[in-house]
């Protein structure tokens, strides 16, 4: 039906006769001459529609907005002065010989040729309009040009892309699995993968040496902001590599995505922080590199202090006392710091205490602070010099746990940096290394794998045991400008080590058979050293589109509720269905509501 795609035109084609097909993005009449814009995936063309053909002409008066036509005429050049410099056709236009609307369109819920806010529930509700907007175009094409060529590299370096079950086993933290009754098996259920993870470790066991898969995966997550219950991510799983060899192939390969797609050169090598470092000097395990500040530990300063607010804290083992110097702070407001507060309290953060430095070389005299006056003069220059303080700044305090500290000055870093433009420009990637094996719960007085039970120790299986808090995993994080884009680890190929790390996440021998027994039963038939990772593709292409959301650079997303507005879904089942699948639907209590 067509000879060129509507945004491939250019100077090239003058003088040629074209077919194009596309939709109408904009109708001017110019009394007597009428222009069309006319849109396809690949861009706009400027049509223009003359009386000397009348025909087209009288048909062209016709067409409204989002009409689907076909356009036969000639490529000629724009008008001096007429170029529009902001599109790839902006020296051309066509000149319209014949007009066939091959669709007619009802007025859109909302315009596609405008920069209108419209909410993100109508976007949703009408996806297949929304992604005509070229915005929405060109992240579709970004998404496909960073997969075709994720895909180009694995293969070159001989990667197998091997597809793996998405009816698949509930795993122990089977809460945020979505759960698939088996109608031939009664009262049993599958459920779809949160990951491919130990399909890919049985890969390695098969031999197929290095694998990927670009692979949907799901997750029943509570509702966060930016989380959907079905995701992308590019599964990668190699054999005889250790940490550094798949970390120094998996940077080269991001490093060359970003110069193909974006024309930008990340650092080579990327720079690694320990996790203990990270947390120490930014409060979380995926820092935000563009950010200059830093958090500072000060309770050595204060733990002799009869600030209680600072001294216990510093003299807790589990606490901790930091500063946040933000430069040239000082002229915040009181209203901007009670919003601080506020946004700290989120975290856990039971209060801000800050000191403005209004004239350093005045010493304690050029302090305002609430908190100055409960603290002894050595320890206020102390941390004054520690931090480099100058006159114009605010130096700002968290003290409490270490895991509130943490995320509340973390958070806080974050706010700032943005909220100040302090954010360098530049992209930012590092890899984050060393995390601890487990995390401890309180609440439920056992370990946790900070990964999963599959990633390997740094130590051996006898130190593991006797002092699993202290034991440091063999996994590694990538992070990009503060967002986690890929995250994996060695595993874990040796039965008796498999064993052990179960045993210390309270997982049985019983219950590890019934869950794992697969996998426990292949690693005793010669399974090699092996290791790999997940990126995740929305998050990963939301970064380079530069987007807000990973709703933005998916074609069908839900809602932050996980429901989707456009074909009503979760929805209903009929009785029938649900008799045939030994299924009682039982009323939620009121305990269950909310």
């Amino acid at each position: 039906m067509r000879s060129h795609r509507c945004g491939e035109l250019t100077e090239s084609h003058l003088n040629q006769e074209v077919d194009l097909c596309g939709w109408v993005h904009r109708r001017r009449d110019h009394g007597g001459v009428i222009f069309i814009d006319l849109r396809d995936r690949e861009g706009l063309v400027q049509v223009v529609f003359d009386p000397d053909f009348a025909e087209a002409f009288k048909l062209a008066e016709t067409v409204r907005s989002e009409y689907v036509l076909k356009v036969h005429g000639t490529v000629r050049p724009r008008p001096a002065g007429t170029e529009n410099p902001n599109l790839t056709t902006g020296k051309i236009e066509v000149l319209a010989t014949h007009l066939e609307i091959l669709n007619k369109a009802e007025t859109p819920p909302f315009p596609l040729e405008s920069e209108i806010e419209v909410s993100e529930e109508t976007r949703l509700r009408f996806r297949y309009i929304d992604l005509r907007r070229p915005l929405m175009q060109q992240r579709m094409k970004m998404r496909r040009d960073v997969i075709r060529f994720l895909r180009g590299f694995l293969d070159h370096h001989g990667f197998y892309e091997v597809e793996t079950p998405f009816l698949t086993k509930a795993t122990p933290e089977g809460a945020r699995d979505y759960l698939v009754p088996s109608r031939t098996h009664p009262n049993h259920f599958f459920a779809l993968p949160q990951s491919p993870q130990l399909y890919k470790q049985l890969l390695m066991i098969s031999g197929m040496d290095r694998y990927y898969q670009v692979v949907r995966c799901f997750r029943d997550e509570d509702l966060r902001a930016d989380r959907q219950p079905e995701f992308t991510q590019l599964d990668i799983e190699t054999s005889f590599m250790d940490e550094n060899q798949i970390m120094y192939l998996m940077e080269d390969m991001i490093r060359q995505l970003f110069a193909e797609v974006l024309q930008v050169e990340l650092p080579n090598p990327f720079p690694r922080l320990t996790y203990a470092e990270a947390m120490r000097r930014y409060g979380s395990d995926k820092p935000d590199l563009r950010i200059p500040l830093e958090l500072v530990d000060i309770a050595d300063l204060v733990e002799s202090a009869e600030f209680k607010v600072f001294a216990g804290p510093a003299n807790d083992p589990d606490g901790r006392v930091v500063a946040l110097k933000l430069p040239g702070g000082a002229n915040l407001s009181r209203k901007e710091i009670d919003d601080l507060t506020q946004h700290v309290a989120i975290y856990g953060a039971k209060g801000l205490a800050y000191i403005k430095i209004v004239d350093r070389s005045a010493g304690i005299d050029g302090l305002q602070s609430p908190i100055v006056k409960f603290l002894p003069v050595d320890a206020v220059r102390g941390i004054l010099d520690r931090v480099e303080a100058e006159t114009g700044d605010i130096v700002f305090f968290g003290a409490d746990k270490a895991g509130v500290v943490n995320e509340a000055m973390g958070a806080l870093r974050l706010k700032l940096g943005q909220d100040r433009g302090l954010a360098d420009k530049d992209w930012k990637p590092l890899w984050v290394v060393d995390f601890p094996m487990f995390e401890w719960d309180e609440k439920e007085n056992r370990w946790f794998a900070l990964h999963h039970p599959f990633t390997a120790p740094k130590c051996s299986l006898g130190e593991l045991e006797s002092n699993p808090g202290q034991a440091l995993s063999r996994a590694y994080d990538m992070v990009l400008n503060g967002t986690e884009v890929g995250g994996g680890s060695i595993r874990i190929h040796r039965t008796d080590m498999q064993h052990s790390v179960f045993k210390l996440l309270g997982i049985g021998d019983v219950e590890a058979q019934q869950k794992f027994g697969f996998l426990l039963n292949a690693l005793r038939y010669g399974a090699p050293p092996h290791g790999g990772l997940a990126f995740g593709l929305d998050r990963l292409v939301m970064l380079m589109s530069g987007a807000a959301s990973i709703r933005e650079v998916m074609a069908f997303p839900k809602t932050q509720s996980a429901w989707c507005p456009m074909i009503d879904a979760p929805a209903m089942v009929t009785d029938a269905q649900l008799r045939e699948l030994g299924i009682r639907l039982r009323r939620p209590s009121e305990g269950d509501k909310g």
